[in-house]
Protein backbone atom coordinates (compact mmCIF):
# COMPACT_ATOMS: atom_id res chain seq x y z
CA UNK A 1 0.00 0.00 0.00
CA UNK A 2 3.01 2.30 0.32
CA UNK A 3 3.19 2.33 -3.47
CA UNK A 4 -0.35 3.71 -3.68
CA UNK A 5 0.29 6.37 -1.06
CA UNK A 6 2.97 8.00 -3.21
CA UNK A 7 0.64 8.40 -6.24
CA UNK A 8 -1.30 11.56 -7.12
CA UNK A 9 -4.85 11.76 -5.69
CA UNK A 10 -6.81 10.99 -8.86
CA UNK A 11 -4.62 8.06 -9.85
CA UNK A 12 -4.76 6.74 -6.29
CA UNK A 13 -8.59 6.91 -6.47
CA UNK A 14 -8.63 4.93 -9.71
CA UNK A 15 -6.44 2.24 -8.10
CA UNK A 16 -8.64 2.11 -4.98
CA UNK A 17 -11.62 1.46 -7.26
CA UNK A 18 -9.81 -0.95 -9.62
CA UNK A 19 -8.37 -3.38 -7.06
CA UNK A 20 -11.57 -4.40 -5.20
CA UNK A 21 -13.65 -4.19 -8.39
CA UNK A 22 -11.27 -6.52 -10.20
CA UNK A 23 -11.33 -8.99 -7.32
CA UNK A 24 -15.14 -8.97 -7.23
CA UNK A 25 -15.24 -9.38 -11.03
CA UNK A 26 -12.92 -12.41 -10.82
CA UNK A 27 -15.08 -13.94 -8.08
CA UNK A 28 -18.26 -13.29 -10.12
CA UNK A 29 -16.66 -14.91 -13.17
CA UNK A 30 -15.62 -18.00 -11.22
CA UNK A 31 -19.09 -18.30 -9.68
CA UNK A 32 -20.75 -17.89 -13.08
CA UNK A 33 -18.63 -20.51 -14.84
CA UNK A 34 -18.90 -22.95 -11.93
CA UNK A 35 -22.70 -22.89 -12.23
CA UNK A 36 -23.35 -21.27 -8.86
CA UNK A 37 -24.64 -18.03 -10.38
CA UNK A 38 -27.31 -16.34 -8.29
CA UNK A 39 -29.56 -13.37 -8.98
CA UNK A 40 -27.60 -10.16 -9.04
CA UNK A 41 -30.35 -7.55 -9.07
CA UNK A 42 -30.98 -5.23 -6.20
CA UNK A 43 -34.54 -4.97 -5.00
CA UNK A 44 -35.11 -1.40 -6.07
CA UNK A 45 -38.26 0.41 -5.05
CA UNK A 46 -38.89 1.83 -8.51
CA UNK A 47 -42.42 1.64 -9.86
CA UNK A 48 -41.18 2.26 -13.40
CA UNK A 49 -40.08 -0.42 -15.82
CA UNK A 50 -36.33 -0.31 -15.22
CA UNK A 51 -35.77 -3.54 -17.13
CA UNK A 52 -36.52 -2.05 -20.54
CA UNK A 53 -39.11 -4.73 -21.25
CA UNK A 54 -36.72 -7.67 -21.07
CA UNK A 55 -34.85 -9.78 -18.53
CA UNK A 56 -31.80 -7.50 -18.40
CA UNK A 57 -31.53 -5.47 -15.20
CA UNK A 58 -29.89 -2.07 -15.67
CA UNK A 59 -29.41 -1.55 -11.93
CA UNK A 60 -27.56 -4.62 -10.70
CA UNK A 61 -24.38 -5.44 -8.82
CA UNK A 62 -22.95 -7.05 -11.96
CA UNK A 63 -23.50 -3.89 -14.01
CA UNK A 64 -22.05 -1.73 -11.25
CA UNK A 65 -18.94 -3.94 -11.23
CA UNK A 66 -18.72 -3.82 -15.05
CA UNK A 67 -19.02 -0.03 -15.02
CA UNK A 68 -16.42 0.43 -12.25
CA UNK A 69 -14.07 -2.02 -13.98
CA UNK A 70 -14.14 -0.03 -17.22
CA UNK A 71 -14.07 3.30 -15.38
CA UNK A 72 -11.12 2.55 -13.10
CA UNK A 73 -8.87 0.73 -15.56
CA UNK A 74 -9.45 3.39 -18.22
CA UNK A 75 -8.48 6.06 -15.71
CA UNK A 76 -5.32 4.15 -14.78
CA UNK A 77 -4.43 3.46 -18.42
CA UNK A 78 -4.89 7.02 -19.66
CA UNK A 79 -3.56 8.86 -16.61
CA UNK A 80 0.01 9.04 -17.91
CA UNK A 81 -1.22 10.28 -21.30
CA UNK A 82 -3.87 12.78 -20.10
CA UNK A 83 -2.61 13.47 -16.58
CA UNK A 84 -2.83 17.24 -16.91
CA UNK A 85 -6.55 17.17 -17.72
CA UNK A 86 -8.44 15.31 -14.93
CA UNK A 87 -11.89 16.29 -16.28
CA UNK A 88 -11.11 14.66 -19.64
CA UNK A 89 -9.77 11.52 -17.89
CA UNK A 90 -12.91 11.22 -15.75
CA UNK A 91 -15.23 11.79 -18.73
CA UNK A 92 -13.34 9.26 -20.87
CA UNK A 93 -13.40 6.75 -18.01
CA UNK A 94 -17.14 7.32 -17.53
CA UNK A 95 -17.85 6.69 -21.23
CA UNK A 96 -15.74 3.51 -21.25
CA UNK A 97 -17.53 2.34 -18.08
CA UNK A 98 -20.87 2.77 -19.86
CA UNK A 99 -19.48 0.92 -22.87
CA UNK A 100 -18.55 -1.99 -20.58
CA UNK A 101 -22.17 -2.17 -19.37
CA UNK A 102 -23.49 -2.00 -22.96
CA UNK A 103 -21.03 -4.69 -24.05
CA UNK A 104 -22.23 -6.92 -21.21
CA UNK A 105 -25.84 -6.20 -22.26
CA UNK A 106 -25.03 -7.21 -25.86
CA UNK A 107 -23.34 -10.44 -24.74
CA UNK A 108 -26.31 -11.34 -22.50
CA UNK A 109 -28.76 -10.72 -25.37
CA UNK A 110 -26.73 -13.04 -27.62
CA UNK A 111 -26.66 -15.74 -24.93
CA UNK A 112 -30.42 -15.42 -24.40
CA UNK A 113 -30.96 -16.14 -28.09
CA UNK A 114 -29.37 -19.54 -27.50
CA UNK A 115 -32.09 -20.34 -24.98
CA UNK A 116 -34.98 -20.11 -27.48
CA UNK A 117 -37.52 -22.92 -27.37
CA UNK A 118 -37.48 -24.41 -30.86
CA UNK A 119 -39.28 -27.60 -29.93
CA UNK A 120 -41.98 -28.71 -32.35
CA UNK A 121 -45.55 -27.77 -31.50
CA UNK A 122 -48.30 -28.80 -33.88
CA UNK A 123 -50.08 -25.50 -33.23
CA UNK A 124 -47.21 -23.72 -35.03
CA UNK A 125 -48.33 -25.30 -38.31
CA UNK A 126 -51.58 -23.35 -38.66
CA UNK A 127 -51.53 -20.91 -41.62
CA UNK A 128 -48.22 -22.32 -42.87
CA UNK A 129 -47.72 -23.71 -46.33
CA UNK A 130 -46.66 -27.29 -46.98
CA UNK A 131 -46.25 -29.80 -49.79
CA UNK A 132 -48.41 -32.91 -50.11
CA UNK A 133 -46.21 -35.97 -49.68
CA UNK A 134 -48.87 -38.71 -49.93
CA UNK A 135 -52.12 -37.96 -51.79
CA UNK A 136 -54.90 -36.66 -49.54
CA UNK A 137 -58.36 -38.18 -50.27
CA UNK A 138 -61.36 -35.86 -50.70
CA UNK A 139 -63.92 -34.86 -48.03
CA UNK A 140 -62.10 -36.37 -45.03
CA UNK A 141 -62.43 -39.88 -46.53
CA UNK A 142 -58.90 -40.76 -45.47
CA UNK A 143 -55.56 -39.33 -44.52
CA UNK A 144 -52.61 -38.30 -46.58
CA UNK A 145 -49.29 -36.83 -45.52
CA UNK A 146 -47.69 -33.43 -45.93
CA UNK A 147 -44.15 -32.16 -45.54
CA UNK A 148 -44.05 -28.91 -43.58
CA UNK A 149 -41.21 -26.76 -42.27
CA UNK A 150 -41.58 -25.47 -38.70
CA UNK A 151 -38.73 -23.64 -36.94
CA UNK A 152 -36.34 -24.63 -39.71
CA UNK A 153 -37.01 -28.39 -39.49
CA UNK A 154 -39.15 -30.47 -41.85
CA UNK A 155 -41.90 -32.69 -40.45
CA UNK A 156 -44.01 -35.35 -42.10
CA UNK A 157 -47.52 -35.07 -40.67
CA UNK A 158 -50.92 -36.63 -41.34
CA UNK A 159 -53.39 -34.39 -43.14
CA UNK A 160 -56.97 -34.38 -44.39
CA UNK A 161 -58.99 -32.04 -46.56
CA UNK A 162 -62.62 -30.95 -46.51
CA UNK A 163 -62.59 -30.39 -50.28
CA UNK A 164 -61.51 -32.39 -53.37
CA UNK A 165 -58.61 -34.87 -53.52
CA UNK A 166 -55.13 -33.28 -53.37
CA UNK A 167 -52.40 -35.10 -55.33
CA UNK A 168 -48.75 -35.46 -54.26
CA UNK A 169 -46.52 -32.46 -54.90
CA UNK A 170 -49.34 -29.89 -54.49
CA UNK A 171 -48.76 -26.83 -52.33
CA UNK A 172 -51.28 -26.56 -49.50
CA UNK A 173 -52.04 -24.34 -46.55
CA UNK A 174 -52.86 -25.65 -43.07
CA UNK A 175 -56.22 -24.19 -42.00
CA UNK A 176 -56.86 -25.98 -38.70
CA UNK A 177 -55.96 -28.90 -36.46
CA UNK A 178 -58.34 -31.74 -35.70
CA UNK A 179 -58.05 -34.19 -32.78
CA UNK A 180 -54.77 -32.52 -31.74
CA UNK A 181 -52.77 -34.41 -34.37
CA UNK A 182 -54.41 -34.27 -37.82
CA UNK A 183 -54.00 -31.18 -39.98
CA UNK A 184 -56.82 -29.92 -42.16
CA UNK A 185 -55.40 -28.41 -45.34
CA UNK A 186 -56.62 -26.73 -48.50
CA UNK A 187 -54.91 -26.05 -51.81
CA UNK A 188 -53.34 -22.67 -52.35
Amino acid sequence: MELLESLPGLLKSFWYIAIPTSLIFIIQTIITFSGLDVADGFDTDFDADVHGGDDFQWFSLRNLINFLLGFSWTGISFYSILGENPVFIIMTSFVVGLLFVLLFFFVIKQVQKLAEDNSFKITNTVNKTAEVYLTIPENKNGKGKILISVNGAFHELEAMTENERIPSGTAVKVVKIENNNILIVETI
